[in-house]
């Protein structure tokens, strides 16, 4: 007589919530995060709305969540390796910080994260739980990568020993941001390539 096995709740649960993430990915895609309801983010993942209620408290949970998650696949699709987490040091600063501006420029114009980091954008600057979350997650680590790589130039004489690492870097990523968020003008590769340029007049060591 064969033996039966009891269903892996751990895996159902894991399928759930891979479909969950997908499907509200999915919809802030297609409809705008206002058009977004945990209901409609149910029926596309084919889950009951309490399952959703029981393990996020709104569909801002749910999206920050999927897009952490998205992250998170993004870097395991492309190699990379989830412990390396500076910037490149060529030894050439200026180099280096072309190359992770423009690999920016590429994710915030990719439909795949524009959607969704909009929408978290937006309802953090009106939810502080999720703002402080988002920022946390997401945005804090990025500041820090990119201040280190500042201060490893700093201590090899590439740029002023007075620079404050952070705000170099807010002079850096503030107008990249500000600009696709804004709308204010193209995000390209080239406009990146200026920043940096711009940047680095300011920051580098007086005569």
């Amino acid at each position: 007589m064969s033996e039966t096995k009891a269903p892996d709740a751990s895996r159902r649960s894991e399928r759930s919530r891979r479909a969950i993430f997908d499907a509200a990915l999915a919809l802030v895609s297609e409809s705008g995060y206002a058009k977004t309801t945990v209901e409609g983010i149910a029926a596309r993942a084919g889950v009951g709305k309490q399952t959703i209620y029981r393990w996020w408290p709104s569909k801002a949970a749910v999206l920050l969540d999927a897009f952490l998650d998205l992250a998170a696949r993004a870097a395991e699709e492309a190699g990379a390796d989830p412990g390396q987490t500076e910037l490149p040091d060529t030894g050439d600063l200026a180099a280096d910080l072309r190359v992770v501006l423009r690999a920016t420029v590429d994710e915030l114009n990719n439909p795949r994260y524009d959607a969704p980091t909009r929408a978290l954008a937006a309802e953090g600057s009106t939810d502080p739980a999720l703002g402080a979350r988002f920022t946390e997650a997401l945005l804090e680590p990025q500041l820090r990568v990119f201040a280190r790589r500042i201060e490893a130039a700093r201590a090899a004489g590439q740029v002023d020993p007075a620079v404050d690492a952070r705000l170099a870097t807010e002079l850096l990523v503030g107008p990249l941001h500000h600009r696709w968020l804004h709308r204010t003008g193209p995000l390209t590769h080239a406009y990146a390539d200026a920043l940096v340029d711009h940047a680095l007049r300011g920051l580098a060591p007086r005569p």
